[in-house]
């Protein structure tokens, strides 16, 4: 029987794939101790396919159906760990692009007791990735591959494919509290959050037989933003929406005096169309984790809006006075008060406008006293924000 393992399927309107993969698994796993566990997220009939398929089925079969996809795949792929009934568990796709035949390959691999995470890779020697169809899908993950292990040289310093969706890995030795999953790319989250031991196989990456492919521009920019967020933490996205909102602020103001206007004025629109620019950006990327204990989207607009003008308002006259007062070069005062307005804002959205709500008292009378002062906060905050993943 060996080792007992859960194969944790993850489905998107994955009906017409269902009876084959549950077959072909259960044909790879003959005389295991082995259940299916899928994790639908499908506006379709697809857990009720599952259902009826598991009547049958040779082994184990059972549907999670979540009514709120919440971290997309990765999300479901969280959900299934905690939910399997064994340590030891697959994830695999549901689109059968993951040949169920090398499931016995990787409790195989995982058995020489030398590894947490199992891999199955499409860039080892007798790997394959013709399944992603075209040369530019082959070129955009090959990309993301290679920026995805500059980024994390020492943890995946024996990864080939950190985003592959095919792996084994014992729950045991993760930290599932500490997963914030977003987007496709479990794997690698697994991978940046935890120091694992990797091993890999290697995969042919099938043609998808039915459905559609869930890639796009948007879960493109998801993994970007990911990507940053778990080598660097929230800091390092407000950074470049700051960078961003300055390179269009700049490109702004240049068309608008172009085109005639006094610089005054196109120095306020750029500046203002930048502010809330930057508002979308943050609530989207930087902090969306914060927004459901946080005070309504108006008035967090609100508080980031006045913030902003005033951080403005304040920061070219101080600037001023530092040279004037100081005799420092103009170009150091400017880059010193950058600095000190992006910590600035940082915090201030931090603990401000994204702070969770009180909680009230349970007689209802009122909210529950603060238990630390505002300065242990800020250090709290700082000490979070810095210590955020990524290799430490």
């Amino acid at each position: 029987m060996g080792t007992p393992v859960t194969i944790i399927v993850p489905t998107f309107n994955e009906r017409e794939n269902v009876a084959e993969l549950v077959a072909r698994i259960a044909a790879a796993l003959a005389g295991r101790d082995a259940e299916i566990l899928f994790v639908d997220d499908s506006t379709d009939d697809t857990a009720a396919e599952i259902a009826r398929v598991a009547i049958d089925a040779p082994l184990p079969v059972r549907v999670s159906h979540r009514a709120e996809n919440t971290g997309g795949l990765s999300g479901a792929v969280v959900v299934g760990l905690q939910a399997a009934s064994s340590d030891i568990c697959i994830v695999m796709d549901g689109d059968l692009q993951h040949p169920p035949e090398l499931l016995p390959a990787l409790l195989d691999r995982h058995a020489e007791a030398d590894a947490d995470v199992v891999a199955a890779s499409r860039y080892i020697g007798g790997g394959d990735m013709s399944g992603l169809g075209t040369a530019v899908r082959f070129g955009v993950s090959r990309a993301a591959t290679w920026l995805t292990r500059a980024m994390f040289p020492r943890r995946l310093a024996r990864s080939t494919d950190p985003m592959t969706g095919f792996f084994l890995v014992d729950r045991r030795s993760l930290d599932l509290a500490a997963l914030q999953p977003r987007g496709f790319k479990i794997l690698l989250e697994i991978l940046a959050r935890n120091d694992l031991r990797i091993a890999e196989v290697p995969m042919e990456f099938a043609e998808r037989r039915h459905g559609a492919s869930k890639a796009s521009m948007r879960q493109g920019a998801t993994f970007l933003a990911h990507l940053a967020r778990l080598r660097f933490g929230k800091m390092s996205l407000f950074a470049l929406i700051g960078a961003i909102g300055a390179a269009v602020n700049l490109g702004i103001m240049w068309a608008l005096t172009t085109a005639g206007m006094p610089y005054i004025w196109a120095a306020v629109i750029g500046a203002e169309v930048t502010i809330i620019g930057n508002f979308v950006l943050q609530e989207r990327f930087v902090f969306a984790d914060m927004r459901t204990d946080a005070r309504a989207v108006g008035v967090r607009f609100a508080s980031s809006f006045a913030f902003n003008n005033v951080e403005a308002a304040l920061r070219i006259p101080l600037m001023a006075l530092m040279v004037e007062s100081w005799h420092i070069s103009s170009v150091f005062a400017t880059a010193l008060s950058l600095i000190v307005a992006f910590f600035a804002r940082f915090l201030f959205h931090s603990l401000v406008v994204y702070a969770p709500q009180r909680q009230r008292r349970a007689d209802g009378t009122g909210a529950e006293p603060a238990t630390d002062t505002a300065a242990q906060r800020v250090i709290r905050a700082i000490d979070a924000e810095m210590m955020k993943p990524g290799e430490l």
